[in-house]
């Protein structure tokens, strides 16, 4: 009867040489359906973790931010259409979607050293929360929004003078982009004292 070790052994040989016991046909097919299982799998964990069940399952996000995005008309309006979370905060393309996936392990990494676990922890770093987000949204032309908000579909006629106007001029030209005229759309803006224009 064979030890563990030498049951190891044997099969590590088998690992570091498998065309040495497989044929190519097995060994591509095995692959090809390896490939397909991972593939699958990690676009589920993908689209899972791009919920907004997911998002407020943690009690930082859904006692903290959540609460204030109920009393938004990005939550509840005339039109029915709402935004989640994913929606503002999560690219749509693939790509975008992966780079943005990559950026939020350090807020995993803050959630298992309980960077913002108490209200207090919450407060205390709002506005740097909030400036980082600012910074993401300004660096990408304010993606997430125009998901939904378009210049070519915006009826500037119901819209009041001073918006028709910055939306028909500077953000069209691409001289500004949404977050820079509507922080605190979605959520409480932090204390803005010392910031230049507030």
């Amino acid at each position: 009867m064979k030890t563990l070790f030498a049951l190891l052994k044997e099969y590590w040989g088998i690992l570091c040489r498998p065309s040495v016991y497989f044929s190519l046909g097995f060994l591509t097919l095995g692959g090809f359906i390896a490939g397909i299982i991972f593939w699958g799998g990690f676009n589920t964990a993908l689209e899972l973790t791009n919920t907004e069940k997911f998002c407020v399952s943690c009690h930082e996000m859904r006692d903290n931010v959540f609460v204030e995005l109920k009393d938004t008309i990005h939550y509840s309006n005339r039109s029915g259409v709402r935004a989640s979370c994913p929606d503002c905060h999560v690219p749509h393309e693939w790509t975008h979607k992966i780079a943005r996936k990559m950026q939020a392990s350090k807020e995993v990494w803050g959630k298992i050293f309980g960077t913002i676990d108490t209200r207090d922890k919450f407060v205390a770093m709002r506005r740097e929360l909030a400036e980082h987000e600012w910074a993401r949204l300004k660096a990408n032309d304010s993606r997430e929004c125009r998901n939904c908000h378009n210049f070519e579909f915006m009826d500037f006629t119901r819209q009041s003078k001073r918006a028709a106007a910055m939306h028909s001029t500077s953000l069209a030209k691409g001289e500004a982009t949404c977050i820079d005229c509507h922080k605190g759309i979605a959520h409480k803006l932090p204390d803005m004292h010392g910031v230049k224009g507030w």
